[in-house]
């Protein structure tokens, strides 16, 4: 069975939700193992509101870690404050481990290869990748990541133009520091989903009212269907494979500048990187992640 590190900014959007849906599907599924969730940017509720959506979607003991630091991204979503009264009473931010120290100790006990799918910001990645040797593992964060991750499954980026400008790249001086640093020092092979490929495809619209992933679209105003850019990246993790999820491909290296967060992309056939480019209609898409919500 596959095994999966999830990272989020469980932020004011409602795509993360649905995202987190089609994992914990997967996993009450058997089709995969989800070893933990590093949440990468914090607001009052977000421990509480993540843990809860698990334990609604019966998928407990999924460990979460938390960058404490990163509170300013700014946001104020209503779904987390409804889904940590309704389902993750008493829990705090600082009931979560410190996500770098999640992260290493979950690679250190590996025995495996695993996979990280990034549907957030970069800089608990990033900081791993930085990290060194502790009580943890002797290891560096590097090593640690060399040896132990068979891939990154990311969504950020804006592929469609060089120089292109995208969210979870470039927020905040935090997130554009991080985003250059986990480029350029990643060991592994990454597949990175651009902002373009989840424009125009609508998912989650079709959910029981009862559905407290129903209730999370309604907060954020989608209560129709929102646009589907975690979930994406998601399935095509869950997938494994770019070409059997329904995309073209592009090799090469990818970067990000550290003071603007506009990505670059050099094409070459032995480039590390990769960027897909879809190639269905935008309803072929939705329909998948539809039907496994």
């Amino acid at each position: 069975m596959r095994k999966f590190i999830l990272g989020t900014d469980w932020w004011d959007d409602s795509d993360d939700a649905v995202a987190v849906r089609l994992l914990t599907r997967a996993v009450r599924n058997g089709k995969a193992q989800l070893l933990g969730i590093g949440i990468n940017a914090c607001m009052e509720h977000s421990v509480a509101a993540l843990r809860g959506f698990l334990n609604a979607d019966n998928v407990f003991d999924v460990p979460l870690g938390i960058d404490l630091a990163a509170n300013d991204f700014g946001g104020h979503p209503a779904y987390q404050k409804r889904l940590a009264e309704n389902f993750g009473k008493g829990i705090n931010n600082t009931d979560a481990e410190d996500g770098v120290r999640l992260y290493r100790r979950l690679l250190a006990s590996a025995d495996e290869k695993i996979e990280i799918i990034e549907i957030g910001f970069f800089q608990i990645v990033a900081n791993l990748l930085e990290s060194k040797a502790d009580d943890i593992s002797e290891k560096t964060g590097l090593q640690l990541v060399s040896e132990k991750v068979s891939k990154f499954w990311v969504m950020a980026g804006k592929w469609s133009e060089d120089g292109g400008l995208e969210n979870n790249f470039a927020r905040n001086d935090r997130s554009r520091i991080a985003a250059d640093t986990f480029c350029r020092l990643c060991p592994v092979p990454i597949t990175f989903l651009g902002f373009e490929i989840g424009c125009g495809v609508t998912t989650g619209g079709h959910l029981e009212h009862s559905d407290h992933l129903y209730d999370v679209l309604s907060d954020n105003g989608v209560s129709g269907g929102g646009y589907s850019w975690d979930p994406m990246l998601v399935l095509m993790a869950l997938t494994g494979d770019e070409e059997k999820a329904g995309y073209e491909t592009v090799t090469g290296t990818a970067s990000v500048d550290p003071k603007s967060g506009r990505n670059y992309f050099v094409r070459s056939d032995d480039g590390n990187h990769r960027f897909v480019i879809k190639k269905h209609e935008n309803c072929f898409y939705a329909e998948q992640i539809d039907r496994l919500l």
